[in-house]
C-alpha cells in the first residue's frame, strides 16, 4: 500500500483534496493511505509517506522539503488541479510518480 502525504499551510484545503482522492482511490480499488497535515505538522510525518504532495501556497517550501527528504518524491499539486480539487487526476499523478521510482 502506497502513502501520499498533503501538506498546506493550515491543513484545511487538502483536507478537501484527501477526500476527493479517497473517493477516486475506492472507485478504482486502489489500496493507498491519503492524509493530509499543516505545514507545522509535515516534518512528524515525513517517515511514513511515500511521496509528499505540497498544495501551491507551499510552493516556496519545495527546495527546503527536497533537501530534507533526499530521494523521497515531493511534488507541488498544480494551482488548476487544486483549484478545481480534480483528486483523481492527482491521485494518478501521484501513482504514476511512485510507479516511475520502483
Amino acid at each position: 500500500m502506497k502513502s501520499i502525504l498533503l501538506v498546506c499551510l493550515g491543513g484545511m484545503s487538502t483536507s478537501l483534496m484527501v477526500q476527493k482522492m479517497e473517493k477516486a482511490a475506492q472507485k478504482d480499488n486502489i489500496a493507498v493511505r491519503i492524509w493530509a497535515v499543516s505545514e507545522a505538522e509535515a516534518h512528524n510525518n515525513f517517515n511514513e509517506a511515500d511521496i509528499v504532495l505540497l498544495g501551491p501556497q507551499l510552493k516556496f517550501k519545495y527546495n527546503e522539503y527536497k533537501k530534507i527528504l533526499g530521494d523521497k518524491p515531493v511534488e507541488i499539486i498544480s494551482i488548476a488541479d487544486y483549484g478545481r480539487m480534480q483528486g483523481e487526476k492527482v491521485l494518478k499523478w501521484a501513482l504514476a510518480i511512485l510507479a516511475g521510482k520502483e
